[in-house]
């Protein structure tokens, strides 16, 4: 039994010596130490072997395997070693060649827009206000001179977490929440930009859009200063040569009432298939602010005038860069987007 555990380990030696990768060592480990490996059942076999013999062949077994498990495990940290080294040899960097370029981020086209009409209204002296998407129904309607049961309502159909609050459907209440601030002092000049939200969803509307409303407040404003601010803002975001028309509309908080156009971009007022032939493309609504509304946020309408405008972001920007779904916005798609700079 002597003799063939020593024979068993000169035939071990040489087969971990020619071992080349990590799954010959594993296969020699279970070759002679695994459950029905060589030197296993040569220690289930000592039963066979006389008494006296046991002891001193179960110590050399027992040694044997030990013996064994550290041979394997040192060509094995060889073996690893070795490979380090050469994959080491093919990867490594030559720090000589150029570096790779990084894709550098840009602005979305919506904020591009967003930041150009904030630039030019605080060039007018507006300053920005902001308040909660998320919006009471006092806030978002009733303030605005839209009670409970106005047919206004059916206009904006909204998205309600309860009977009292709702994601808010216009900007307009951060011009009552602003008026409450600052009442009865004079004047009062913001720009209310942000997300809102309705129930719309198509190639000209989505559930979630973005609007800019303007405010401004103080004695004696006329509609002849909203035509004139408006006028300026079409010119600085549409070109020197850009006209307005004004028609007649209705809004609940503004009397009167106003939709604003422009000429057309493409046509320039000749009449064309983007403007229906009428040589005007609507840009937003616009009127002077509804004598309760200033009553209701704390101004005496005897003293204090104003005018408030309203204009959905992406509208502008679909007649900026001339595109036809306002989807493509959100969509994502890096060709799209790409494009803006």
């Amino acid at each position: 039994m002597l003799t063939r555990l020593d024979g068993l380990e000169q035939e071990a030696r040489e087969a971990a010596s020619s071992a080349g990768d990590l799954r010959e060592i594993q296969n020699l480990r279970l070759r002679y130490l695994g459950k029905k490996g060589e030197l296993t059942l040569m220690l289930r076999a000592l039963a066979q072997i006389p008494a006296a013999e046991r002891p001193m062949v179960g110590k050399r077994a027992n040694a044997l395997r030990d013996t064994l498990e550290q041979l394997f495990q040192d060509r094995e940290a060889h073996i690893k070693k070795s490979t380090a080294g050469s994959r080491w040899e093919r990867e490594r960097i030559d720090v000589t060649l150029p570096g790779y370029p990084f894709a550098l981020g840009q602005r979305h086209p919506l904020t591009i827009v967003l930041d150009e009409i904030k630039e030019i209204f605080i060039g007018l002296g507006f300053q920005v206000a902001t308040g909660p998407e998320i919006e009471s129904d006092y806030y978002n309607f009733e303030a605005l001179n839209i009670p409970e049961d106005h047919p206004a309502r059916d206009m904006q159909d909204s998205f309600y977490f309860t009977r009292r609050f709702l994601l808010r459907t216009h900007t307009s209440p951060v011009q009552v929440r602003a008026m409450e601030m600052q009442a009865p002092r004079l004047p009062l000049r913001i720009i209310a930009p942000g997300k809102v939200y309705r129930r719309d969803d198509d190639a000209t509307h989505s559930p979630m859009f973005h609007q800019v409303e303007g405010l401004a407040v103080d004695r004696g404003i006329t509609f002849a200063d909203l035509k004139g601010t408006l006028l300026l803002f079409a010119r600085e975001m549409f070109g020197p040569r850009q006209r307005i028309r004004l028609r007649p509309s209705y809004f609940p908080f503004t009397e009167p009432s106003a939709e604003v156009d422009i000429s057309c971009i493409i046509c320039a007022g000749e009449g064309c298939r983007v403007c229906s032939q009428s040589g005007w493309l609507e840009i937003l609504g616009a009127g002077l602010v509804h004598p309760r509304v200033l009553e209701v946020s704390g101004y005496d309408p005897r003293e204090a005038t104003g005018f408030a405008f309203g204009m959905g972001v992406e509208r502008i920007a679909m007649l900026k860069y001339r595109v036809d779904d306002l989807r493509l916005f959100f969509s994502g798609d890096l060709r799209f987007l790409k494009q803006f700079r």
